[in-house]
């Protein structure tokens, strides 16, 4: 809907302006303009949702850049808000970091996480993982700051050395990565409030907050991690996770009773769905050409 170099700066201006940036996690087009209609400023695409409702996957780094990048593009063209993408460990070595950020670059959206796991990664709050040398992802943190066109394009860089080498490693990684070229960082998994601050009172760039729900860091609300000095928070299972159970109970019922019609509270209506999705202004448009071809005589 906008091309990538105004997404890109609107983006940037969002981290220029006080507030905390409340980006909850959308995985298809659906998800994402119910995002942008409840009113946030920024969609999170979220690698999670992507793996488990495009693939049929945990997240267990088996989707490809190919298939994250054209879900991005998708999701980055179905709204006009920022996008913020999900780009793993980046597909491989420096080559395919500089691809993976161009290619996200093409895809339309605002920023993008890398992050230092090896590969094939896991999802940030299970356990047994491992990460890369501190000087591999430095190397990687300055291809794709090198491989953007658009400098605007906001490249955040996530570790996941908490859980693997503990506090000291996680604090020397952020500070090479911030030396590197990193716009913002992103420390995964964080134990506590305290463990939270530390962080934001450690670094003068911006921070980001991952929300998981059942996941291993506290549930803290937007505003208190405002306080705490952080600047965006994502929310990426949320959507998925709800989904999950809601279907779940949806085809219990339908099993048990052989009707939906008692759950229809728990539905949108067909013409309100497609509202959501701009019926009405397609229609209007149809119209108009429709119009336009019976004045002229065709």
């Amino acid at each position: 809907m906008v091309n990538s170099n105004s997404v890109t700066s609107r983006f940037r201006q969002l981290l220029q302006q006080p507030g905390i940036i409340v980006a909850p996690g959308a995985y298809d087009c659906l998800t994402a303009r119910i995002i942008q209609q409840a009113g946030f400023p920024a969609v999170y695409m979220t690698g999670a949702g992507t793996s488990v409702a495009s693939l049929g996957y945990p997240d267990l780094g088996l989707a490809t850049m190919t298939e994250m990048t054209a879900n991005a593009a998708s999701i980055a063209a179905s709204v006009d808000v920022p996008v913020i993408a999900d780009a793993d460990t980046g597909y491989g070595g420096v080559l395919n970091v500089q691809r993976t950020v161009r290619e996200y670059q093409r895809a339309g959206v605002a920023a993008i996480h890398i992050e230092d796991q090896e590969f094939p990664k896991r999802c940030g709050h299970l356990d047994d993982k491992r990460v890369i040398p501190v000087e591999d992802m430095v190397r990687k943190v300055r291809a794709a700051v090198d491989a953007r066109t658009d400098d605007d394009l906001t490249i955040i860089v996530r570790t996941d050395a908490l859980a693997v080498t503990g506090w000291d490693d996680t604090m020397r990684r952020c500070e090479a990565y911030v030396a590197a070229g990193a716009d913002a960082l992103f420390v995964e998994a964080l134990r506590s409030p305290e463990e939270a601050q530390r962080v934001t009172r450690s670094f003068d760039v911006p921070l980001l907050y991952n929300f998981v729900e059942s996941g291993k860091s506290p549930l803290i609300p937007a505003d208190e991690l405002e306080r705490l000095g952080f600047k965006i928070v994502i929310f990426p299972g949320s959507a998925f996770m709800t989904v999950c159970k809601a279907v779940a109970d949806l085809m219990q019922g339908l099993k048990e009773f052989g009707t939906t019609a008692h759950l229809m509270d728990n539905m949108v209506g067909l013409t309100e769905c497609f509202e959501m999705m701009g019926l009405s202004q397609m229609l209007a448009q149809d119209a108009r050409y429709a119009e336009q071809e019976t004045l002229s005589g065709n």
